[in-house]
């Protein structure tokens, strides 16, 4: 049976389409010839081959998760999965379990294993949006 909770869990966490690797999928992932665009395009070329973690900053709708996606598919990490998760859907006494998964019979309900998004991003990219 599927509560209120695991409904709202269920839609902020997104399938992540597949992202394709290399210098064309960047063009394609940022599209536009402005200045700036242009610029970001630089940015993302310069961050992703560092291990280092990222912090995007802008308003809701401005894009991070595109950037995200490109610096993912520009990365070492290509090839592995890229997770995104919708923190702020996400009701904050389940947030650590959706994040570090959770052992069957850890908690009250918890009927059976459930693998965490650090787990499911293993060697790959863990998008976190809305963690403000």
């Amino acid at each position: 049976m599927e509560t209120e909770d695991d409904s709202c869990v269920g839609e902020a966490l997104r399938a992540a389409p597949a992202v394709q690797a290399g210098p064309a999928a960047l063009e394609s992932l940022i599209v536009g010839a402005s200045p700036a665009i242009r610029g970001l395009r630089q940015l993302v070329r310069q961050v992703a081959p560092s291990d280092a973690s990222v912090l995007l900053v802008g308003p809701s709708g401005s894009g991070k998760e595109v950037v995200a996606r490109a610096i993912h598919a520009q990365s070492r990490r290509a090839s592995k999965p890229f997770v995104a998760i919708n923190c702020g859907a996400i009701p904050r006494d389940l947030l650590e379990s959706e994040l570090f998964g959770h052992e069957k019979g850890s908690f009250t309900g918890a009927f059976a294993q459930h693998k965490g998004r650090f787990e499911e991003a293993d060697g790959g990219t863990l998008f976190l949006d809305e963690i403000g």
